[in-house]
């Protein structure tokens, strides 16, 4: 399955280079290019505290319906 702009992701594995652990849950909001993605990391009420570029392996995709995952 492909990711694209705005789907909701989760770490994969820590990132402590940038104070990311495993699991944190993001929404990509940029393709850098082939496989590569930048995170944007915010809070319940919207306010972002950190962005990363990752790659696909980094993040696993979530979802919120079973038609999502197909």
């Amino acid at each position: 399955m492909s990711m694209k702009l705005l789907d909701t992701v989760a770490l994969r594995r820590d990132h402590g280079d940038l104070g990311l652990p495993s699991g944190l849950v993001g929404v990509l909001v940029e393709e850098l290019g082939p496989g590569i993605f930048k995170v944007e990391f915010a809070d319940l009420e919207g306010r972002a505290y950190a962005f990363a570029t990752l790659t696909a392996d980094d993040l696993l995709p979530l979802h919120h319906s079973l038609s999502e995952s197909a």
